[in-house]
Order: structure tokens, then C-alpha cells, then sequence
């Protein structure tokens, strides 16, 4: 098979469950965006963030809103591999595909896995086509799809530690008062009971969208990671498949 027909089958359409990862993050953003409008039109946000003196409910959703777009753009990335991947796996699988391993796997789409399948390559003559162990490539693999996944599981501890930071800010408000509070003074015991009102509301709400905010961001990176680990079994079938047989058989002697 030509290096042209091989680009042919690596520019071909490929299956849309390949872009299933971004698609389910968008159904997720649309319905989480749906639920602020929601909440936005019945007031509760604009309360939440006025009755919240210490702001932290704001910053929380600021963060939120800034993790979402890291999410996106993994979301993304992670979605076009697993279309290099698919693509690469079209290539290999064709009668002639063992043929793309003769240019050191360049002809194949870009991506991670081709990389992977060049290091394969490379590692394969450089010890004259030896039985292949790609643990340690396969290990490399892995950290570079997860790339910075972990940014998610950071933020989403973040906004849980500064709910309760929150929270304790809040009770510090509320009890304030307590300590020069004169049951005499009527007065002072309804201004007192306005200040620890307002404790109490910050306490609650900035409680509430670190566990909100939490929540969400563990689903939306749970969903990458799925996503992550599918791309990584895919690229460890093809490789294991269609690309180190070929390599080995090399060795052998035997026509590939």
C-alpha cells in the first residue's frame, strides 16, 4: 500500500462516538449553565452573594467557572487522541498497514499514539528486533494522555477547604456579639441578633457552593478520566495488536 492510500484511510470520517467525551461535558455544562439561569432568576444567587460578606462564595464560583474551562480544553484534547487513535488503528488494520512501520510510523496521524508507536519502532531496531517490552513507554503513555488532569482533583479539595473556611468564618461572625451581649438592652440584643444572623449566612452559604462546586468538578474530571483511560486501552490493544507482532516478526525473519 502507497504512503497516499494510507493517508486516504487516515483522513477517512471516523466513528462520532469519538467525540462521545466532549459531547457528554457539553450535556453537562448546558444542564449545570440551565440550573444558574434558573437559580439567577429566582434571586437565590444575587442573595447568596450579598448575604456572603467575606466574598469567598464569589471566588468559589469564579474558580469554578475557570476549572471548567481547563476541563474543556482537556476534555478536547483527550477527545482528538482518541480520533488519532482510531484513525492509526484504520491504518494498521488495512492488509498492507505493517507497511506504515517502515517510515517509522510518520505516515500515521499525529497524536500521542503515534508517538508512542514511533518509540516502538525506535526501541524495536535498536535492539535488533527483539521481543518488544513497552511497560516503561506504556507508563510514559499514560502520564501524557493524563497530562493536567489532576488540576481538577486540586480545585475540587480547594473549594471544599474554602466551604469550611467559609464556615468558620461564619460561626466567628455569629459569635462575636455573644461575649459583650447585655440580655437588659434591647436594643443591643437586636443588633447583636443581626450580626449573628449574617454569621449564619455566610457560614451556610459559602458551605454550600464548596459542596456545590465540589460535586460538579469531580463529575466533569471523573468524566475525563473515563475518557483518559479509554483512549490509553485503546492505544495498549493496537499497539499490542497490530504493531509489536509486526515488529517482532521482523526479528524472525519472517515477511510481515
Amino acid at each position: 500500500m502507497s504512503s497516499m492510500t494510507i493517508g486516504s484511510i487516515a483522513g477517512t470520517t471516523t466513528d462520532p462516538s469519538e467525540r462521545s467525551a466532549l459531547l457528554f461535558w457539553m450535556i453537562f455544562t448546558g444542564l449545570s449553565i440551565f440550573a444558574v439561569v434558573l437559580l439567577w432568576r429566582f434571586g437565590l444567587i444575587h442573595l447568596m452573594l450579598t448575604s456572603d460578606r467575606t466574598y469567598i462564595s464569589a471566588v468559589i464560583a469564579a474558580l469554578y467557572v475557570i476549572t471548567c474551562g481547563h476541563c474543556f480544553l482537556r476534555t478536547r484534547a483527550i477527545a482528538r487522541e482518541g480520533a488519532a487513535a482510531r484513525r492509526c488503528r484504520a491504518v494498521l488494520a488495512a492488509p498492507d498497514g505493517s507497511k506504515a512501520l517502515d517510515a517509522s510510523a510518520a505516515v500515521l496521524p499525529r497524536g500521542l499514539v503515534r508517538d508512542h508507536i514511533q518509540s516502538l519502532v525506535t526501541k524495536a531496531a535498536a535492539q535488533d528486533h527483539r521481543p518488544v517490552d513497552q511497560t516503561l513507554l506504556l507508563r510514559n503513555l499514560a502520564d501524557r494522555l493524563r497530562g493536567s488532569n489532576g488540576f481538577g482533583a486540586f480545585v475540587s479539595d480547594t473549594l471544599m477547604k474554602l466551604g469550611l473556611l467559609g464556615t468558620i468564618i461564619g460561626f466567628i461572625i455569629m459569635l462575636a456579639p455573644i461575649a459583650g451581649l447585655d440580655a437588659a438592652d434591647k436594643v443591643a440584643m437586636r443588633s447583636s441578633m443581626g450580626v449573628m444572623s449574617d454569621g449564619m449566612a455566610v457560614a451556610m452559604y459559602t458551605t454550600l457552593a464548596g459542596l456545590v462546586g465540589s460535586i460538579l468538578i469531580r463529575i466533569q474530571y471523573y468524566m475525563l478520566d473515563a475518557a483518559t483511560q479509554r483512549v490509553f486501552s485503546d492505544a495498549v490493544v493496537l499497539t499490542e495488536t497490530y504493531v509489536t507482532p509486526v515488529l517482532e516478526r521482523k526479528g524472525s525473519g519472517a515477511p510481515s
